[in-house]
């Protein structure tokens, strides 16, 4: 009898040892890295890093950098007398976020179906070059540098789904929020005063100058502008747990 009660005590012990140390390894898991991967068709590389604070709510931050290579960019203009290349722009953004998990996250990972709030930050740098052929035929090179900054604020919701004790993909579902733009023009070389309203003209004919205000026009002098619009985030992220 004393035999099994010594049996029963060590075998009690050691299953309580085991339970112990499997949840504290799942309670160490309060940080997470990861790469958004939707943003890499548009050339950018961003990386995502995530801290735990308590049951429910995390914090993250995400940095990346912008090549000039995407999916998006916006034509050049082709019109008779100005031609100019494509506008493709480059850059870094950060965005910090907040989260609040729906599932007791302490007990397991940061996973399940969350909501939070963002603010993203932008700077972009792009130029704008091309020629043009004034009323008497004499040629003209055109030749501006761009730098637009985005400060977007917004809320979230998502899904993050658990692959392994270790790796997830996260769905950022749905990001609606408000974007404010500064944007400016630097003029590299004098152009003939008639140049201006015929860029004018042809710029009217682009659909996303219908967002900025009606002042926003190249004059011969540098540009600058402020305007604001609605802003949409959505994002695929697959990541690490450590």
């Amino acid at each position: 009898m004393p035999n099994k009660c010594i049996l029963t005590t060590i075998a009690l012990t050691l299953t309580l040892s085991l339970f112990s140390q499997e949840n504290t390894d799942v309670k160490k898991y309060k940080n997470e890295i990861g790469i958004v991967f939707t943003d890499l068709a548009n050339g950018t590389g961003l990386l995502r890093y995530e801290r735990l604070l308590n049951n429910h709510f995390s914090v993250a931050l995400s940095a990346g950098y912008k090549t000039e290579n995407g999916l998006i960019s916006f034509r050049g203009i082709d019109a008779n007398s100005i031609k100019t290349n494509d506008f493709n722009y480059f850059g870094y953004k950060l965005i910090p976020e907040v989260r609040y998990y729906f599932k007791n996250t302490m007990i397991g990972s940061m996973d399940g179906f969350y909501v939070g709030a963002y603010v993203k930050y932008s700077d972009f740098k792009s130029d704008l070059n091309g020629t043009y052929v004034s009323e008497d035929n004499t040629n003209y090179d055109v030749e501006y540098d761009a730098d637009f900054k985005v400060t977007s604020i917004g809320l979230m919701a998502g899904y993050k789904l658990r692959l392994s004790k270790r790796f997830f993909i996260d769905f950022l579902i749905a990001g609606p929020g408000g974007g404010h733009y500064n944007f400016k023009l630097v003029q590299k070389k004098s152009l003939p005063t008639e140049f201006y309203e015929k860029l004018n003209n042809a710029l009217s004919e682009y659909g996303i100058f219908d967002f900025i205000n009606s002042d926003f026009e190249f004059k011969d002098v540098d540009l600058r502008s402020k305007f604001s619009t609605i802003s949409f985030r959505y994002g695929i992220t697959v990541g690490y747990s450590f």
